[in-house]
């Protein structure tokens, strides 16, 4: 099977934080069910090839981005195992073992496709949450919203005068406009703390998540909401408004599936938020690398190894 018995994972790495986050998500699920040897590929070495033989032969060779696609499925063919893919991958399904897919990329399910909701992430549902913690993340203006920060301030204002007992922390991401920041800090609240994301380690995210009370999330952060999720906070969505656009079906299905979380009570609206009410929380959190991830072990690894 692989180095001492053990599953050896080959994890394909592009470079880009999304990709690999959603890619060290099913990992490090994985990692929680069964022993496993981990090694990650960079896709920018000269010769991938090269350090290949230096590993010992994969059991599972797994990876995000389009630039991962050839790369795997010419080490499955040079050194065996079998290849994971975690998006609507850019050739034909069959080419993969198993492909694991959100639900706004519109493909159906079968047996060698998993349908996930959102993308996958390394947030683990919490063991303890820090009740007076809250989180606000925020994104900024994309193809698809505009951005108008006096109507974001002015939520953000809102609901930390309205949950005056929690202590709060502001995130800034790489797309918030730099104009953001200083509004918020000018609003001089006593409970209100701003986080530069580039002051921050790369693990702080899903650390703050696991601990949060209560979390919001501008409209526009879809992996966010979803990051949210997975920590099993109640999460909020400060509202962001839409460009006058036609949409792309898959931005269609991305739409549609904020509006499921919103229509199943997974989140709450600004609109529809009870200021004088902690944000309502999920039944369960929304642990989908999990739920691979049992797939994965139940029927090609053996949870005693």
């Amino acid at each position: 099977m692989g180095s001492g018995d053990c599953p050896v994972i080959w994890r394909y790495c592009d470079g880009k934080r999304g990709h690999e986050n959603q890619s060290a998500g099913l990992v490090q699920a994985l990692a929680g069910l069964s022993p496993l040897v981990v090694h990650d590929v960079l896709l920018t070495e000269r010769s991938c090839s090269a350090g290949d033989a230096r590993r010992p032969d994969p059991t599972l060779i797994i990876g995000a981005g389009h630039t991962t696609h050839l790369a795997m499925l010419r080490a499955r063919r040079m050194h065996g195992g079998r290849v994971i893919v975690l998006m609507r991958p850019s050739l034909p399904r069959r080419c993969f073992d198993l492909c694991i897919v959100p639900a706004h990329d519109g493909l159906r399910p079968r047996a060698d496709t998993l349908i996930t909701r959102g993308v996958l992430n390394c947030v683990r549902p919490a063991t303890r949450r820090t009740p007076d913690a809250g989180l606000m993340l925020i994104g900024g203006p994309s193809k698809h919203h505009a951005w108008d920060d006096a109507r974001i301030v002015d939520q953000i204002a809102t609901i930390a005068a309205s949950r005056r007992r929690l202590t709060w922390r502001v995130a800034a991401s790489r797309r918030t406009p730099p104009s953001l920041l200083p509004a918020v800090v000018a609003l001089h609240l006593a409970n209100l703390e701003v986080v530069p994301m580039n002051a921050v380690a790369s693990d702080w995210l899903a650390s703050q998540l696991a601990l949060a009370g209560e979390v919001w999330v501008t409209g526009d952060s879809v992996s966010m909401i979803y990051e949210a999720l997975s920590g099993g906070a109640g999460v909020g969505l400060i509202e962001v408004p839409a460009r006058t656009r036609r949409l792309s079906m898959g931005r269609d299905r991305v739409l549609a599936g904020l509006d499921e979380l919103i229509g199943e009570k997974w989140v709450t609206p600004f609109a529809a938020w009870d200021r004088e009410r902690a944000l309502p929380v999920p039944a369960a959190p929304l642990d989908e690398a999990r739920r691979c991830a049992d797939w994965i072990v139940e029927h090609w690894l053996d949870r005693t190894n």
